[in-house]
Formats: structure tokens, sequence, C-alpha cells
């Protein structure tokens, strides 16, 4: 009697935890926490942000992935720039890469993605949601890795992503896997992640079609805003500047203005994911914000 009473709570329980998306690390966590992962540095040139090298403090770009683990799942945020498995030399190294246009670009390699995760106690295995700020190369390296959790992506993205002939920013080998990935499409102006408006996807486009930022509700450290592409270095926003290379410059003065009036309303933070002066200062894994 005692053992099917077991039973019965530990079926109970799995229900529970299937119903909600409970990772097995992450269940004993009451409140959100961010890991931050450390991509490397990616060569930069200003001028494609129409700024100069005295516009900035440092020229080269952060690349950075984020973990966020929430009582009910745990959620990455972007997956790098130079996938675990392709990486040519040790942390430091400077691997050259080919979009899907030719262009080269020249990363020096952080560690390891997974090596990051396992030092904050997570396999690739215990995500249980992926969402990609956008398409771009560097943004999608290791997503390969995640193709066993619930991919968050807006539908325009993800048409974008698996077209005939996608667009020449990609490296669509990078994120091949999600084809088959369970998926949820993404219509709304906002993805409500784990139901409770701590963890929120919000649609930001015009660096791409379906570009988004994520906005996660810390209880220590307070509102964190993560910016994907919307700026990449922060005289972009002093100085009122866009890229040379969004798809609608339009849509990005819209989300800009929008995303800067949701940070005053929340008093939230903005983390510029490319702003490498800023990234050096963040905490790293297996430390976290909460």
């Amino acid at each position: 009697m005692v053992l099917t009473a077991l039973r019965r709570t530990l079926a109970a329980w799995l229900f529970v935890a299937a119903a909600f998306g409970v990772a097995a690390q992450g269940s004993g966590v009451s409140s959100p926490r961010i890991y931050v992962l450390d991509g490397g540095v990616l060569a930069s040139e200003t001028a494609r942000y129409r700024l100069t090298d005295a516009d900035v403090e440092e020229v080269p770009l952060s690349v950075a992935a984020f973990l966020i683990v929430h009582p009910r799942g745990v959620l990455l945020w972007d997956a790098g720039a130079v996938a675990d498995h392709e990486r040519g030399g040790p942390v430091g190294f400077e691997q050259r890469l080919l979009r899907r246009d030719g262009q080269e670009r020249f990363v020096k390699l952080g560690a390891t993605l997974t090596s990051q995760l396992k030092a904050a106690g997570y396999e690739p295995s215990d995500v249980t949601h992926l969402a990609l700020s956008h398409y771009h190369w560097d943004h999608t390296a290791d997503a390969n890795l995640f193709a066993g959790a619930q991919w968050l992506v807006s539908k325009v993205e993800h048409e974008k992503m698996f077209a005939a002939d996608p667009p020449g920013g990609t490296r669509p080998e990078t994120y091949s896997a999600l084809k088959g990935a369970r998926t949820t499409l993404l219509t709304t102006a906002d993805h409500d992640v784990f139901g409770d408006g701590t963890v929120v996807i919000h649609q930001a486009p015009g660096h791409t079609e379906g570009h988004a930022v994520l906005y996660v509700k810390l209880a220590k450290t307070g509102g964190v805003v993560l910016s994907g592409d919307l700026y990449h270095y922060p005289a972009e926003r002093t100085l009122n500047r866009l890229p040379t290379f969004e798809v609608s410059e339009a849509e990005t003065q819209a989300a800009r203005a929008e995303v800067d009036q949701f940070l005053k309303r929340t008093s939230s933070a903005l983390w510029i994911q490319h702003d490498l002066v800023a990234h050096r200062k963040l905490k790293k894994s297996p430390e976290y914000y909460d």
C-alpha cells in the first residue's frame, strides 16, 4: 500500500513537471536567474554602424549568449558565433568564418558554450526552450545542440531561415537541425515564455524581419532587456546611428523608441549584447544574476 502511494506521488510529480516544463536542475530555483555566457570577441568595423573609431571605447564586439533559469524551465537566448564542434584552436584563437554570402568574419574564441553551461550545472539536454534574437550567424552557431528544446521563433523569421535562398548574413548549417524541432511560431508582439510575466520575448523588427529582444524580471537585480542586435555599440544609441545593413531602418527606429519607453516605464536596464566594454564587466557563468 505504501509502495502504491509512492508510485502515485511520483506519477503526480512527473505530470506536473511535464506540464510546466521543469528541468531537473531548475526545479529548485524559486525565481529567475541569468547566467552570462561569453562567446569570444568579434572583429568589427565601425563604419558599418555609421560610426567612427573615435565614437566608441572599443572597436571589437563581444559575442554573448544567456541561460535563463526559471522555476518552470530553462531558456537559452542566442547560441554564439563559433560552434563548439568547429573550433580550430584554444581560447584566444582567431577563427575565420564564412557567411552564406561569402563574406569572411573573424572571432577570437572564448570557452566552449557547453563548458560554460556545465560550469553552471547544465547540459544542452537540460535546456527546455530555445530562442534566438535573430538569424545572423553570430547568434546561431550552436543552435543545433538544442534541437530537442521547444524553439520559440517568429513566423516571419522562421520563413526567412528556411527559405530556398536564406539571407546572406546566415550560416544555415548552424541551425539546420531546428527544422525538425518542436516549434512555437510567434505571431504576436509579446510572448510570455513561462506564463508569469518574468521572461518575455518582445518583437523588435528592423535589423532582421523577425528580430526580437528579451525581457527578464529578476527579483534582486531588477528588470533586464537583452538587446539582441537592436544596438551593437552604446554610441548608436547616444548618437542615433543605424547600421548600414538593416532590413528596415524605419522599423528599427520604431523598435528602439518602443524599447526605450519600456525601459523607462519599468526602470529596466538595457544590456547591449555586443558592447564589449559592458560585457567584460558582467559576471560570467557559473556566477549569475537573480
